[in-house]
């Protein structure tokens, strides 16, 4: 079946676009009237619909059938634009799904902002628009069945069925007690993974409660999709319960959009922000089976996870960075820690420019969202000790610390010598840089030797954030171990999902850092994965996000850099 371009004038085979006529009650665009009027042009008597078997499946098209073919087919559809996804936007503030005035909640508080999208079922256009904007959210997730949240997600999640071939179970609200007295509805077995499908998330309830019942089938759940996701705790909150939130929407990427075309004024804008901040939800109890811990004989046994194996978060109880300070035994993590507390960060941009310039600039604009900077040297085609000095003056005058990512790999011998000397002399200027232990503990040797007396820090690469990385499994505990045994001159680690190492992320004296973050989860052509601040902090126990194209390449750096910090310190304080 062809797709339907937004905004065009095209009839959907599936979803037919809703009249422009306005209501004179609402001043929205009705929906289309079903032509059951007699006397009007459009009335055919219920005889001609009467199709034979063969005939009405004719007439179903193509991604309405389930099977592979459909499953495959459905996945080569491009994503949607810029232009599509605000059109959205746009259609949803039309037709009231999104309503901003004043509104008394069921808590009593009386909120600027109202999302109903309940009234979505009546626009087949945009109930249309909203299932494959969600199926692009999770796209590269892997289930076998969905389920929509009752009731307002089951049209959502049935659209998406029908329009991408997705098996779909549904979740009874009031079991019966006659019957099959199910719980849940549909074909399906215990061990296949379920997406849960849901329209609004606030503090996550809802889903929760849709969880229980999917586990207690035996169904496998790490994913919920939403339309929107409120930003007042619910991603934070699922994700103790070992679930990873899929957003289309953020309410306050709504905001800009509305803002954008001049639909929201800025201190409307401003005023649901506030409100969204102050008003942010009670986490709900933890559900038990989050707290199972790892049975290390297992392991060795090669029948439970291994760290870096990406399996289930662990529920662990994070102190706070201030009670860390103590704990650290190298001067460079305490001084680390400290910065973070200070400036309220855990932010660190990685400046994978080409030029000195660049560098520098960007340093002045993010330093003061920022605990650290993050640099690549040999990119650049010229350094000197003038450079060096520019950039600690820049790390002095905002309160960050320089990190050269170094990756060295090299026997002891060598790395002295690449570490201290060199035209980059990277021991004299950055406080801290990173290594791999493929060749053995002696690097750690080699490198202390430089490293030790100038108090500087060393991070060891556990886990990388490129696909098919080898950096997993045996390799990654013994990288734990190393650290341990060294943790005067070692910080801690670039990692990805501490909380699935045996142990967990280990010592709290141990920093994490995690690269490849950015707001929205995926990937790029080059085998980079990206997961947002609050899956990388709140889920996978990282301490410091480390993010490169989503600052350096947006219009304003500062302000992304600002973003971030936000994002990443939200998710470290609900993680508490």
């Amino acid at each position: 079946m062809p797709s339907l371009k937004i905004g065009s004038t095209q009839r959907s085979p599936r979803c037919a676009p809703s009249s422009t006529r306005r209501t004179e009650t609402t001043g929205r665009p009705a929906p289309s009237e079903p032509p059951t009027v007699p006397g009007s042009r459009n009335f055919r008597h219920r005889s001609t619909m009467v199709l034979g078997l063969k005939t009405f499946a004719g007439l179903v098209s193509k991604p309405f059938r389930r099977g592979t073919a459909t499953r495959l087919e459905a996945s080569s559809r491009e994503p949607m634009t810029q232009a599509e996804i605000e059109d959205l936007v746009l259609k949803l503030n039309q037709i009231e799904a999104v309503k901003f005035g004043e509104f008394k909640l069921k808590s009593g508080l009386v909120s600027p902002v109202y999302v109903d999208l309940r009234v979505i079922v009546s626009y087949p256009d945009v109930l249309e628009q909203v299932s494959r904007m969600m199926w692009n959210s999770v796209r590269g997730c892997e289930y076998d069945i969905i389920c929509g949240v009752p009731y307002t997600a089951l049209p959502i999640a049935t659209c998406i069925s029908l329009g991408f071939g997705e098996a779909m179970v549904m979740r009874r609200k009031e079991v019966k007690d006659y019957g099959t007295k199910k719980a849940i509805e549909g074909a399906y077995k215990a061990g296949q993974r379920c997406l849960i499908v849901e329209d609004l998330v606030t503090s996550g309830a809802s889903v929760l409660e849709t969880l229980e019942p999917l586990k207690a089938e035996g169904l496998l759940v790490s994913d919920v999709v939403v339309l929107i996701d409120r930003e007042q705790g619910g991603e934070a909150h699922l994700a103790k319960h070992g679930l990873k939130l899929h957003a289309a929407f953020k309410l306050s990427a709504m905001l800009e959009v509305l803002t954008k075309h001049d639909l929201v004024s800025e201190d409307l804008a401003n005023k649901v922000r506030k409100f969204i901040a102050e008003n942010q939800t009670t986490l709900p109890s933890a559900a038990p089976t989050t707290t199972t811990p790892v049975d290390v004989s297992s392991v060795a046994e090669g029948t439970g996870p291994i760290p870096g194996s990406g399996g289930p978060p662990r529920t662990m109880e994070r102190l706070p960075f201030e009670k860390r300070i103590p704990l650290a035994k190298n001067a460079m993590a305490k001084r680390c820690l400290e910065v973070m507390v200070r400036k309220q960060t855990n932010l660190c941009v990685a400046a994978d420019v080409d030029t000195v310039e660049e560098m520098l600039e960007l340093a002045d604009k993010v330093g003061p969202y920022i605990c650290v900077f993050k640099t690549h040297v040999d990119i650049f085609d010229r350094w000197d000790s003038s450079i060096a000095a520019t950039l600690t003056e820049l790390a002095n005058k905002h309160d960050f610390l320089i990190f050269e990512d170094r990756k060295f790999a090299d026997i002891g011998n060598t790395v002295v010598s690449q570490y201290g000397g060199g035209i980059y002399k990277i021991a004299d200027w950055s406080h801290i840089t990173n290594a791999h232990l493929l060749p053995g503990p002696g690097i750690i040797d080699g490198l202390k030797t430089v490293g030790l007396p100038k108090d500087r820090g060393l991070l060891l690469l556990a886990e990388m954030s490129s696909k098919g990385t080898l950096a997993a499994g045996s390799y990654t505990e013994a990288v734990a171990e190393a650290a341990e045994q060294h943790s005067d001159f070692v910080m801690g680690f670039i990692s990805i999902n501490p909380a699935a190492w045996i142990g967990g992320p280990g010592s709290p004296g141990l920093l994490h850092m995690t690269p490849g973050v950015q707001l929205a989860a995926g990937g790029d052509a080059l085998g980079q994965q990206y997961n947002t601040p609050m899956d990388a902090v709140a889920v996978r126990g990282s301490d410091v996000i480390i993010v490169g194209r989503g600052i350096i390449m947006a219009a304003d750096p500062a302000a992304a850099a600002k973003q971030y910090r936000d994002a990443g310190w939200a998710a470290y304080k609900a993680s508490l």
